[in-house]
């Protein structure tokens, strides 16, 4: 399934979508949530009625505001330097390969749309792009093993871990410098397992204003999906809804010779193969 959140005639609602239609999810069975988040924390059973709903009532994707899959997610979390070829153009400016999995907090209030804007912050001019995939967890868990963390993803989408590079640098944890508001884009839907297949054989890329500055493949990660999965549930409970966003490959703004960063009136279009784009423009944050 590809599950999306969407506004139509002023309503909010999710759905799926088949073709070029999207399937209104409550509408069709009352009996399900009309929120991403509580689809997902109502586990199996709950993701299994809603692949049964049949298009008695739907809409053209054509005519409705795509939104945020997971606008409110308890956790957005990112890896930092898991791509090999993104080590290597982080060392030339200076960051050092980091010894282990470095992970770093986006604050959920930076969650934006496929097709939002995102704020050239007042303070800075010095923005950048990172095109990601980014994995949905669909269950509680603890401990997961490397073998079983395939089990506990509901799905992926496409992320846009958009930075403020002299904030993300000014402090080792990065968290600011990635939070600014807008700064999370992700969309343009969430991408069931069975329907994408290997997250590790995805071609990933990013444009700027028709540019392309990031190209790879995700199975380029030192860490992979499932190792990062592994790791971060040593530490703590992984909740439905959470966003792990898995890693950049080269060719962001900041490694390149002169460092060259966003303006206002740019548009990044961030795709991923078996997933879609997303596209953000860049405009002046309001003062």
């Amino acid at each position: 399934m590809k599950l999306v959140t969407y506004r139509h005639n002023g309503k909010t609602s999710i759905g799926k979508v088949e073709a070029d239609r999207i399937i209104d999810l409550p509408r069709n069975d009352p009996a399900l949530p009309d929120t991403m988040l509580a689809l997902l924390q109502g586990g199996q059973d709950t993701m299994a009625r809603a692949r049964a709903v049949r298009g008695d009532y739907s809409v053209p994707l054509s005519e409705v505001q795509l939104l945020a899959p997971l606008p409110n997610p308890s956790k957005f979390l990112a890896i930092g330097m898991n791509y090999r070829k993104h080590v290597e153009e982080a060392a030339r400016v200076g960051v050092q390969t980091p010894p282990t999995q470095v992970w770093f907090n986006k604050q959920v209030s930076c969650i934006n749309g496929p097709f939002g804007d995102v704020h050239l912050p007042a303070v800075s001019d010095k923005l950048d792009y990172e095109v990601e995939l980014c994995a949905v967890i669909g269950q509680r868990c603890r401990r997961v093993s490397r073998e079983d963390a395939a089990s506990v993803v509901a799905g992926y989408m496409v992320c846009n871990d958009v930075s403020v590079r002299d904030w993300q640098l000014a402090t080792q944890t990065m968290t600011v410098g990635k939070s600014f508001d807008t700064c999370g884009p992700t969309g343009p839907w969430i991408v069931t397992p069975d329907e994408l297949g290997d997250p590790h054989a995805l071609r990933l890329r990013m444009w700027v204003n028709g540019e392309l500055r990031q190209d790879d493949e995700t199975g380029s990660m030192i860490h992979d999906i499932y190792a990062q999965i592994e790791h971060l549930s040593t530490a703590f409970t992984l909740e439905p809804g959470d966003l792990l966003a898995t890693g950049t490959p080269s060719g962001v703004g900041v490694a390149m010779s002169p460092a060259t960063y966003l303006r206002a009136g740019d548009v990044m279009r961030a795709e991923i193969d078996g997933i879609g784009a997303i596209e953000n423009r860049v405009v002046a944050e309001p003062v």
